[in-house]
């Protein structure tokens, strides 16, 4: 399912296409399958037999996380030129996060849709029904109808742990080519790209593992086989060009807990868009050499707008990008650095609408504090 990002905050410019070292192998820790359950029921791979290491690793991750990754189908009904309905089809990916039927993927792979069909590894479709969304980063949690059956599932890792430079994996469908793996390296984190709709997805994860088209809402896999990511967006016009970006799984884990819990999951947001600077960049704008978090625009009626945080006011450029200037530069958030694109969703982890957070900011070579109110995301929930 394609959809072009048309904008990108601060640090990219360009086209974007939603993408609808060896550890220690412990592959019962990869699974969440019940502990007396066969790990895998094909033949055992030939250790030695003139792989490396290193292809053994990703041989043993295919076959313990590919099947618990789906492929997802949307019909949504659309209108020709001639006013007529006719159904229109889009695929995706996504995974399951527990043996009772629930998929976690992107809400831009299922947003819109009149029906929804999950087709397993083993060729079975299940009918789905969404459970939960939070449009704001791209995130949707879906549920089959098992009819007793089970899925296998994968192991949620830690995101805020990853390195750059770090081996991933993905797996999903791209093109519709069902069950893809492709291998890359974590080329960056903190990333910042907007959408279509002119929300920003905040601290992706950039990787060179080849996304495309179809992988939406697949997953993005460590060497030990944990899930540190959600395949969501590439740069280009069409295809991969080795620029693809995650969704930290982090970012999906409260609103799986809240619904776990049963509670209405509304994510607080502040409604800003920001630019990390630091060194000789944030001296010329006037700014101590430790940086922080350049304000560039505040969404109206935000929680950010009603205490006061003010955006830039004109607009420079640097190198190859447009900055807005003349905001503020927010330097700490509830008393912890304010350094990169997930300092702010590190912040708010764990807050609800309502709670109050203090942020430290510099204005026009002043330091003060303000106490920002949370308010919960815009988007309807369900």
């Amino acid at each position: 399912m394609k959809f072009r990002i048309l904008a990108v905050v601060a640090v990219l410019v360009g086209g974007f296409v939603y993408a609808t070292s060896v550890a220690r192998w412990n592959p019962r820790a990869l699974m969440g399958s019940a502990a007396n359950a066969p790990l895998w029921s094909g033949p055992s791979v030939a250790q030695g037999a003139g792989l490396s290491a290193d292809e053994n690793n990703n041989i043993e991750i295919y076959k313990m996380s590919h099947p618990a990754t789906v492929f997802i189908t949307s019909t949504t009904l659309q209108q020709d030129w001639f006013l007529r309905v006719y159904p229109s089809k889009s695929t995706g990916s996504g995974f399951a996060v527990n043996d009772r039927g629930q998929i976690l993927t992107n809400w831009h792979v299922v947003s819109g849709s009149q029906e929804l069909t999950v087709t397993t590894p083993d060729k079975k479709n299940y009918r789905a029904t969404l459970l939960d969304r939070d449009p704001d980063n791209d995130l949707a949690l879906i549920q089959v109808e098992l009819k007793g059956a089970k899925l296998n599932y994968l192991k949620l890792g830690d995101s805020d742990k990853v390195q750059i430079g770090q081996k991933v994996l993905a797996i999903g469908n791209p093109f519709g080519l069902e069950g893809t793996l492709t291998t890359g390296i974590v080329s960056s984190l903190a990333r910042s790209i907007g959408d279509e709709n002119g929300r920003t997805l905040e601290g992706m994860i950039q990787t060179d593992a080849s996304i495309n088209p179809g992988n939406s809402g697949g997953p993005l896999l460590d060497s030990q086989g944990n899930v540190i990511g959600i395949n969501t967006a590439i740069f280009g016009q069409a295809g991969s060009i080795g620029i693809g970006f995650a969704m930290p799984i982090n970012r999906a884990r409260e609103m799986l807990d809240s619904y776990a819990s049963g509670k209405k999951y509304a994510p607080p947001v502040m409604g800003v868009t920001v630019l990390p600077i630091g060194g000789d960049l944030a001296q010329e704008l006037g700014y101590p050499a430790e940086g922080g978090l350049l304000v560039q625009t505040i969404r109206r009626g935000s929680s950010a707008a009603t205490a006061g945080i003010r955006g830039g006011n004109r607009a420079v450029v640097i190198g190859r990008y447009e900055v807005a200037i003349g905001g503020d530069l927010l330097v700490t958030i509830n008393g912890r650095k304010a350094e990169d694109a997930n300092s702010i969703p590190r912040a708010l982890r764990g807050k609800r609408a309502g709670d109050t957070v203090e942020v430290e900011l510099i204005r026009g070579g002043k330091r003060m504090k303000l106490q920002v109110t949370l308010q919960a995301s815009t988007e309807e929930r369900l």
